[in-house]
């Protein structure tokens, strides 16, 4: 899944807690999971659906149940992104760091 479509799934405050919920909890049912937010079940249903479309979470049928849990591959995809821009911003940081340092000095 493209990961445009991760940050847009995890964009939504609702969505971003029931993930936040799995990461910390483990797989949970759909019932578990509507306390995560002051929602219908239906309600609850319909952002699944979407986190299941952007790849973000996993769903897996138990007898009458269906179970949620979050994809690693879409948490890795997340922390590569991260770590990538990270270490973009860290030297430009820095740059501007030794820019300030040296006009400081100057006066």
């Amino acid at each position: 899944m493209p990961l445009h479509q991760t940050f847009s799934a995890l964009g939504d405050a609702t969505r971003f807690a029931i993930v936040e919920r799995l990461l910390n909890n483990g797989e949970l049912s759909a019932g578990d999971l509507q306390d995560a937010a002051d929602i219908s079940a239906p309600a609850i249903s319909r952002h699944l659906k979407v986190l299941r479309t952007a790849g973000v979470i996993f769903q897996r049928i138990d007898k009458q149940r269906r179970m949620y849990s979050v994809e690693p591959h879409a948490v890795q995809a997340i922390h590569n992104w991260v770590m990538d821009h990270r270490a973009f911003w860290e030297t430009r940081l820095d740059r501007l760091e030794r820019a300030l340092m040296q006009e400081k000095n100057r006066k």
